[in-house]
């Protein structure tokens, strides 16, 4: 089996994601996906990723994932490039368990769980708008999701604050202002909702200590990207001096940044995202050094349906997880639109998708609509199943 044509698909409507589907001469068809800066992915995807991965075996996952990250490695590869190849990898994953008739989590090595623990962050997307919700009764929110099976849930009270200083000092008043959605839900459904700041790395050191003293007596789930992460040495240093985990993060990608993060004992919980850190063997991997260090993983996971699927199938397998980010607005609006798949929750816990591979499928439709921008490499390659590090045979091809 050789790869025949890579393929991103984007919407208007959907702007923030961009769906990969690698072809194949068996006919099979594997889906990928990213999320966010979509241009440089795409320009990754098709104009260094695609001519390098044409017409390779893409059951060698392993080594055509190697041949492009030796390659990418040679001009910085944390960033669009490492997107694409995110996404590439997810479809070579789904590839697989099409060809083998197996569930993703099978050929991870199966599940250690049966439901996936999630936290809903409050994002707002048609007629669902929790972001809106939670600025306007976030205790009426916090009511809201319960009903619906959801137990913990993450907003970001503090952020609006950071602008006028850039984030070097906040005011007891506007700390008094953040805290007031924090104290709607706990006078309205008491404990009964886990709840977990999301810091959007807007602050200074003195600032988030500030805001992580008033938080104390919340119960405060975590805070999450309190710092740049950069910053390891001072992000270490909030985690001690704070009575709140703290968790980072998803900006790292492939285990080479997130090595130091854990041999420094940075922080009490990691973060990451299979469709930015590389894909979901890199994440298999990055879990597996945070358990060696007895840190529990967070699966960060804002994009669309085949990332979720894809962190439901790793959230099943993954020994050391924490939880499984999801957000309600988007699987309950147009995750069916896309994929005719809507996840269901139940005491705080969602389903895992069957089937093949991921076990999502586009639906036709999204092939036909107006709005869908397709861009498709195809051929026959430019590295002819060359393994050999570095980009030195594509001079040699030019010659």
């Amino acid at each position: 089996m050789k790869i025949t044509a890579i393929e991103s698909l984007q919407w208007a409507e959907y702007p923030r994601l961009m769906v990969v589907r690698v072809h194949t001469d068996s006919g099979l068809i594997g889906l990928g996906e990213t999320v966010d800066k979509i241009p440089g992915s795409k320009g990754a995807l098709h104009g260094t990723i695609a001519p390098l991965v044409l017409g390779q075996d893409p059951l060698d996952i392993e080594g055509v994932w190697r041949f492009v990250m030796d390659n990418i490695m040679y001009h910085g590869y944390a960033g669009a490039e490492t997107r694409a190849l995110s996404a590439l990898e997810v479809a070579l994953w789904d590839l697989m368990g099409k060809h083998y008739n197996a569930p993703l989590y099978h050929l991870l090595g199966g599940k250690t769980r049966e439901r996936i623990p999630t936290y809903n962050t409050c994002i707002g997307f048609g007629p669902v708008q929790d972001y809106a919700a939670w600025h306007d009764d976030a205790g009426a929110l916090a009511k809201s999701l319960l009903a619906d099976g959801v137990k913990a849930m993450k907003i970001w009270p503090f952020d609006q604050f950071s602008e006028g200083s850039f984030g070097q000092y906040i005011s007891l008043a506007d700390v008094e202002r953040g805290l007031r959605p924090i104290q709607q839900i706990r006078d309205a459904v008491g404990t009964e909702m886990e709840i977990g700041i999301e810091c959007h790395f807007r602050w200074n050191r003195v600032s988030i200590e500030r805001i992580a003293r008033a938080l104390e007596p919340y119960h405060i789930l975590f805070m999450e990207d309190v710092l740049p992460a950069v910053h390891l040495d001072e992000i270490k240093s909030i985690a001690a001096s704070i009575n709140i985990p703290v968790i980072g993060s998803e900006l790292l990608m492939t285990r080479w940044q997130l090595r130091d993060w854990l041999v420094k004992g940075v922080s009490q919980i990691v973060m990451t995202d299979p469709v930015w850190n590389g894909g979901i063997a890199e994440t298999r991997k990055i879990a597996a050094m945070a358990e060696a260090f007895g840190v529990p993983l967070v699966l960060h996971n804002v994009a669309g349906p085949i990332c979720h699927a894809a962190c439901m199938h790793l959230g099943a397998h993954i020994p050391n997880l924490f939880y499984v980010e999801s957000v309600r607005a988007f699987y309950q609006t147009y995750f069916p639109i896309l994929s005719g798949w809507k996840p269901t929750v139940s005491d705080g816990h969602l389903d895992i998708p069957q089937g093949p591979g991921l076990g999502v499928e586009l639906l036709p439709e999204m092939l036909e609509r107006a709005d869908l921008t397709r861009e498709v490499s195809g051929g026959e390659g430019l590295a002819k199943g060359r393994r050999a590090m570095g980009d030195h045979w594509a001079v040699e091809e030019i010659r």
